[in-house]
């Protein structure tokens, strides 16, 4: 114990409140030292200024190589070491902050191993990389000019308060940090996208932008909310199906790696979810991640649960924070470009107004030594007798007198100063002429920027055009932005756990191994049970739970599922009258029972069949005997009986006791045709009603599909499909459907049509309908019984241009799939357009040509020479019509090709 202690330094009972009468509170100085830290990190750590886009890390970082710039490559840890003079963090934050800059391919030119955050490989040591500032740094961030400076944190240095940033720089790069109770997530947005905007800011409009990610992939943007709190963004891996047993993923999603993904793809099949054989990553220069299927597995269904069970979809909440005027401001990432686009031009009116004044000087001191060499000043013996400067002043001020108005400003000493200071030699060797020709252009440079003053808007936006014209290239949008379907986890996730049931004892779950299998499942499926009284319940699948004794169903429940159709007689426990009733379960609530009969003490169920398809079946019913009953049994249809809620009473089917109730025959469905509509935002089909109507399906009915390279598919409608997006029809398949073909075969280099009917292929099965020779391309399709199409061709060695409308249901009869069919025409074909579909087969447009051959034009024919060839006056002459719209038969993009759909 310290001798400097006594006993009244330790308390004793008794003395509680003496002590903490003599307390000092701390609760002030925290709350200051809390308030200070807090402000500090958030303003010169985490979250970036709306000025120039930049955290004061990265500021320093940029100023530091700005410093350093000789256009060569500089080491990494020279930089570093640099910006340790400006921020006072240590050498490891400011690495990791370079290589994040480095990383987003915009401000710094890299050399060396810098990482790659699509794989998530680490970047080298700061020792064997270098760095440079890009050109597009060097014309954007920096002009010391309008630069405002601070002392750094030592005060030995100047460092940039904000950087003049010409560009939305925050927007483009994004942002993320966590301070002392608040974060900012901003999303990085399209290079050109950006410019654009800026561009309808300056002419009045507002902009409406949305993230790009330059890891690419599918971005749903329907809640980003303007980039705001509360948004959210949902971002998905591209996946592409290359054949029934393998799937590629090209493009992953945003804050995701490769090695993360596959991760969680592993992840997700170790827990059954889904179910693959390999997953490989062959990613190199491009993202290429394998995914090999089970067999037996749906690629649809896997691509569904990929989504739903791994890193393939993520999403994101942007919570867009910047510091403007020193606080934090939350804004929307419009009003953001808004403010940039704003700063921008003012920092473009400043540096016009800088240059401005140095044309200005230029000329004034150029027009102060002509007169001092013209008018032979320097000659004058005032002049030259004067002993001191202030005597040069003097004796100057009267030479000039005679000038003064000739000076946009008054001349100070020091411009005499400058003037005495010139060396006799350059004063001897002065040339007026060429002096007049320099103040000549001088002042013509003035009168641009003048004008560039006086038309700010119109600067800038020129400004604009020019950074988009310069550095635009290669920096096309990545990320593709569509609208996404919601995956329910339940209809994808595969039947990883067997499911057992305790009829007697009234347990259900997958633990019970010794009891009777019911069916596989996920463990992340509802279950449905009935009982003998006549409840039911929806519950979750677990081990094992109790759902009441005496079960006489039990199966996998499907929310919303109104094809489910149940079929139940049961008597009431009161009257003792036996009810007949369907019905079906839709929305219910997890653990709650639910009583199907009147609700009366001892009802019981008598019979009970759940139907997928809402068949119907015929059963016998047997009375016991009673002195007033001749006729014992009798047959009941439950396909007489119509569906109603799950609450309703039901029919009576009779008020005598039942003694059985046997199965006579099995019925079918009573549920018409499932109504399927294809809708092309999500490119998924559905039974809501949106998008285009394909029809009523049932049974054995397909889905036709014809893809832009001439393959076609059928498929099912089954509503976990997945469709290409480079399909062109899209349709109920019809085997008797006569459909017509324009293609172009790559062997003859001619244009055929041919019509035929889709052969009923294997579901799956690709096949072409067009040559499979190198070239070949399908041009157009169309399922009407009289396509019309308009034909631009060249005729004759004159090459006399002609433009004909022909049916094609009147060039060939309808032969095999596989037939090339005949020769559209004898001609240079240039251009054909589908003009017209009529579906009914007697309405014959007129005129009907049998072939190219025996029609004459229909149009219009001319000369197919330079307009040179033709006097001006009888250019126009040969037209009564407008051009139609053509079709460059060399297209390659599949969005170029004429359609027939639907």
């Amino acid at each position: 114990m310290s001798e400097d202690l006594t006993p009244e330094d330790f308390p004793v009972s008794g003395n509680e409140d003496t002590n903490m009468h003599n307390a000092i509170s701390l609760d002030g100085l925290y709350e200051n030292w809390f308030l200070d830290y807090a402000s500090y990190v958030i303003l010169d750590r985490a979250v970036p200024h709306i000025n120039d886009g930049l955290k004061p890390v990265q500021r320093r970082i940029l100023h530091s190589l700005k410093e350093m710039d000789d256009g060569r490559f500089n080491k990494a840890a020279n930089v570093i070491g640099n910006t340790m003079k400006y921020h006072p963090h240590g050498d490891a934050s400011i690495g990791d902050a370079m290589v994040q800059i480095g990383q987003k391919n915009l401000l710094i030119d890299c050399q060396g191993n810098w990482g790659d955050p699509v794989t998530g490989d680490s970047a080298a040591a700061p020792r064997y990389i270098e760095a440079r500032l890009s050109k597009f740094a060097s014309e954007v961030v920096f002009n010391p000019d309008t630069t405002e400076w601070q002392a750094s944190y030592d005060g030995r240095n100047k460092e940039p308060i904000t950087l003049p940033v010409k560009f939305p720089l925050l927007l483009a790069q994004g942002a993320d940090g966590i301070a002392v109770g608040l974060a900012t997530k901003i999303m990085p947005h399209n290079f050109i996208e950006l410019i654009d905007a800026s561009i309808e800011v300056l002419r009045g409009n507002r902009s409406n932008l949305m993230p790009d990610f330059p890891t690419g992939g599918m971005a749903d943007t329907s809640a980003y909310n303007e980039g705001q709190r509360g948004g959210k963004v949902r971002v998905r891996a591209k996946i592409l199906e290359r054949d029934k047993k393998t799937l590629a993923i090209t493009e992953i999603p945003f804050t995701t790696t490769t090695g993360g993904l596959i991760d969680s793809v592993i992840s997700a099949n170790d827990k059954g979810k889904i179910k693959i054989k390999k997953i490989e990553d062959n990613t190199a220069q491009n993202v290429e991640i394998v995914v090999h299927l089970a067999p037996g597995i749906s690629p649809d269904v896997t691509i569904d649960a990929l989504y739903a069970f791994t890193d393939c979809e993520v999403s994101i909440s942007p919570n867009t924070c910047v510091i403007k005027d020193d606080k934090p401001h939350f804004m929307s990432v419009n009003d953001i470009l808004t403010e940039s686009t704003l700063f921008t031009k003012d920092l473009l009116k400043q540096e016009l107004e800088i240059r401005l004044k140095e044309l200005q000087e230029k000329i004034f001191f150029s027009s102060l030594l002509k007169i001092f060499i013209q008018e032979g000043m320097y000659k004058n013996p005032d002049y030259e007798n004067s002993g001191n400067f202030d005597a040069v002043v003097e004796v100057l001020n009267k030479l000039f007198e005679p000038f003064f108005d000739q000076f946009y400003r008054a001349i100070l000493p020091e411009d005499y100063k400058r003037l005495i200071d010139k060396p006799m030699s350059s004063i001897t060797r002065f040339d007026v002429k060429k002096a007049d020709e320099q103040m000549k252009a001088l002042e013509d440079e003035i009168k641009v920027v003048r004008n560039h003053l006086k038309h700010l808007t119109d600067y800038a936006i020129a400004w604009f055009e020019k950074l988009r014209e310069k550095y635009g290239k290669g920096r096309e949008r990545k990320t593709e932005l569509r609208t996404f379907d919601r995956v329910e986890a339940a209809q994808v996730a595969l039947a990883n756990v067997k499911l057992y049931v305790n009829r007697e004892d009234g347990f259900i779950g997958t633990g019970l191994r010794k009891d009777e299998f019911v069916c596989d499942c996920s463990d992340i499926d509802e279950i449905i049970v009935f009982r003998s009284d006549g409840r039911c319940i929806i519950t979750k699948v677990q081990d094992k739970v109790f759902v009441g004794k005496d079960i006489i169903h039990a199966a996998v429940f499907k929310k919303n599922d109104e094809r489910t159709i149940y079929n139940m007689i049961y008597k009431d426990g009161q009257s003792g009258v036996s009810y007949i009733k369907r019905f079906a379960v839709a929305g219910v609530t997890r653990d709650k029972e639910y009583d199907l009969t009147k609700g009366s003490k001892g009802s019981k169920v008598l019979y009970f069949s759940a139907n997928p398809n809402g068949e119907a079946e015929v059963v016998n019913i047997q009375l016991k005997p009673h002195s007033k009953l001749k006729k014992l049994q009798f047959d009941e249809d439950f396909a007489e009986i119509a569906i109603k809620g799950r609450g309703s009473m039901g029919n009576i089917v009779t008020k005598y006791p039942v003694k059985k109730i046997v199965l006579k025959s099995k019925g079918v469905s009573t549920l018409a045709g499932r109504k399927i509509w294809y809708d092309d935002v999500l490119r998924r089909l559905n039974a809501d009603g949106r998008g285009t109507y394909l029809g009523e399906f049932d049974g054995e009915d397909r889905i036709l599909t014809v893809m832009s390279n001439g393959i076609y598919e059928l498929t099912s409608f089954d509503l976990n499909n997945h469709f290409d997006d480079k399909m062109i029809l899209i349709e109920k398949y019809n085997a008797e459907k006569v459909y017509s073909v324009v293609h172009f075969d790559g062997k003859s280099k001619n244009y055929m049509v041919k019509r035929f009917m889709f052969e009923n292929t294997a579901i799956g099965r690709q096949t072409s309908i067009i040559s499979e020779e190198s070239g070949s391309k399908l041009i157009l399709i169309s399922g009407a019984a009289q396509p019309v199409v308009k034909v631009e061709q060249l005729k004759g060695k004159s090459e006399v241009k002609e433009l004909v409308e022909l049916n094609l249901a009147d060039l060939i009869d309808v032969k095999g799939m596989k037939a090339m069919g005949n020769r559209l025409s004898a001609h240079t074909v240039q251009t054909v357009e589908l003009i017209a579909e009529h579906d009914d087969p007697e309405d014959v447009p007129d005129p009907a040509p049998d072939s190219v051959e025996d029609t004459e034009p229909t149009v219009t024919s001319v000369e197919a020479k330079p307009e040179g060839d033709v006097p001006p006056e009888k250019q126009d002459e040969t037209t009564d019509e407008k051009p139609a719209k053509k079709v460059d038969l060399e297209i390659t993009n599949p969005d170029d090709i004429q359609l027939g759909l639907f």
